[in-house]
């Protein structure tokens, strides 16, 4: 063969008799463009060696449009498969895709994202729960990206009102709880109790406006992991926080305002200034029996008192007493609870001699009337020694709540799923405002103390001789000068009022805002 090789500049060349490249005997290299055959002809030309016209590529049979609609049916199947959607849902999901896109689905990062928004409004419009972190989290994209593709579905297939109703948390608190690796290994019974109980607290969150304007699904945390340590069943909430998908510490905030309004409703019980946050977890079942029976009454039209619903007054005082006494002493179980329950039970002997303790009509003033006496016994039991005696031997094992079937009847109508206004109507001994609502009003409070407070500096500097010689206010400001001195809030404030601003602008906080209009724009003019 004429010409050299390029590595080696030898003669010695010769042609593959299969591919019919160009190599060198000598160093073995393969020589480039050496078969190159130009496509002359226009579209109807000659074959060329490795490629073959009118496919789309090796291999395949199917051309662009075909293989792209082949590949983005495989994206839905295998995302719908992901989600646990069955065969009908999946087909649902294909004709919701095909019919955005107009039958030309699509390939790359977005269509996948768009998948997920169409699964996610499919399940929203048969008002069945599907969280949205889940599907982010299944198709691996950003939870705002997906919330936005989630408009844009909404908005081009006109989804209103009833054709789009709002997120299912009952069902998706159920939901968590049936399908959460955590409660596997939990009896079906008790698995159920702890379903209607959650039920029940996450409706009464709703109803004091926890979750308002908030994401769902850490309130939804909050109360299986409150009501499964009711009900022995010990979970983690950071375990619980991941299956829901859902963020820990935001799942841990809700789980304190959770037991604060608990708290607040065990408040009206007669040892309810004794509950706090530190004991709440122990006394919750009494405070939801509580709450239970208040609901009850109202719907069953026994009254709208406390008094005239049945509540067994021995196994809650007795409870709370023995609660109480292990938390102070700091010692835990007793080898046999009767000798405790026979040392106080003489008390509810001389209380009541009816025959069904569990139907008792008794007064607020009577309940505390018999708490008192339970704490003067304990008192005296703690100067005589008697409550190291009955549980000095037990201090290796930790106590635990009573069996649920003993303070959980579950007949409230708030077990089950109601509309918003049976959820608004229904007493529960407590009518929350929403956190929010409650915090801006605390922050406009403290903003108006401050702008008093800066008009009072103001004016001691620019009119000393107005100023009240025994101001007491004056005098107190001074003291929280010095001890804790002028924060920057305290200048913004000050500034804006020297610059006119009215105080019910300064009231809403938006300093950055009222500093670039009033302050710095003087400046640049």
């Amino acid at each position: 063969m004429s010409g050299s090789c390029k590595n080696c500049s030898g003669r010695s060349l010769f042609r593959d008799d299969v591919s019919g490249n160009l190599i060198c005997s000598s160093c073995g290299i393969v020589q480039e463009f050496d078969n190159y055959d130009a496509q002359l002809g226009g579209l109807n030309g000659p074959q060329g060696t490795f490629v073959r016209v009118g496919t789309s590529g090796s291999g395949s049979v199917l051309n662009y449009k075909d293989k792209k609609i082949y590949e983005a049916q495989k994206i839905i199947e295998d995302i719908t498969f992901r989600l646990g959607f069955s065969a009908s849902k999946s087909n649902d999901v294909r004709i919701l895709v095909s019919t955005i896109t107009e039958g030309e689905y699509g390939q790359g990062d977005w269509f996948s994202i768009l998948v997920g928004a169409c699964s996610y409004v499919s399940m929203r419009k048969d008002n069945r729960p599907l969280p949205m972190s889940e599907v982010a989290s299944t198709i691996e994209c950003d939870l705002h990206e997906l919330g936005r593709m989630v408009l844009r579905v909404v908005d081009f297939l006109d989804l209103k009102g009833p054709a789009f109703p709002g997120f299912d948390i009952v069902g998706s608190l159920e939901r968590a709880a049936r399908n959460s690796p955590s409660f596997s290994k939990v009896e079906a019974d008790t698995l159920d109790v702890i379903v209607k109980q959650g039920i029940f607290l996450l409706q009464c969150a709703m109803k004091w406006f926890l979750t308002t304007g908030r994401q769902p699904l850490p309130m939804v945390a909050a109360v299986l992991v409150l009501v499964s340590g009711l009900n022995e069943v010990n979970v983690s909430i950071d375990d619980v926080a991941m299956e829901v998908h859902a963020k820990v510490s935001t799942c841990k905030k809700r789980y304190r305002e959770l037991l604060g309004a608990l708290v607040e409703v065990g408040k009206k019980l007669p040892w309810g200034k004794d509950i706090t946050k530190r004991n709440i977890v122990k006394n919750a079942p009494f405070v939801i029996q509580y709450m239970e029976l208040k609901s009850m009454s109202n719907t069953c039209g026994q009254g709208k008192n406390f008094e005239d619903v049945g509540i067994d007054l021995q196994a809650a005082v007795s409870e709370c007493l023995r609660k109480e006494l292990q938390y102070e002493s700091e010692v835990n179980n007793l080898e046999d609870d009767s000798q405790y329950f026979e040392l106080i039970g003489n008390s509810w002997r001389d209380e009541s001699s009816c025959d069904d303790r569990n139907k008792l009509n008794i007064s607020h003033e009577c309940l505390s009337l018999i708490y008192t006496k339970f704490l003067d016994e304990m008192a005296h039991l703690r100067s005589s020694g008697g409550i190291n005696e009955i549980y000095g031997r037990k201090l290796g094992r930790k106590a635990g709540f009573q069996s649920s079937t003993e303070w959980w009847e579950g007949k409230s109508q708030l077990s089950k799923k109601l509309l918003l206004h049976q959820l608004l109507e229904t007493d529960i001994g407590l009518n929350g405002m929403p956190p929010s609502f409650v915090t801006s009003c605390n922050a406009y409070k403290r903003r108006k103390e401050k702008i008093n407070a800066a008009k009072n500096r103001i004016q001691r500097i620019m009119l000393p001789s107005h100023a009240a010689i025994g101001d007491v206010n004056a005098e107190k400001e001074r003291k929280r000068k010095r001890a804790i001195g002028i924060e920057w809030e305290d200048i913004i404030i000050e500034t804006l009022l020297l610059h006119d601003v009215k105080e019910e602008e300064i009231e809403k906080g938006h300093y950055n805002a009222l500093l670039d209009l009033h302050v710095f724009s003087s400046w640049r003019s």
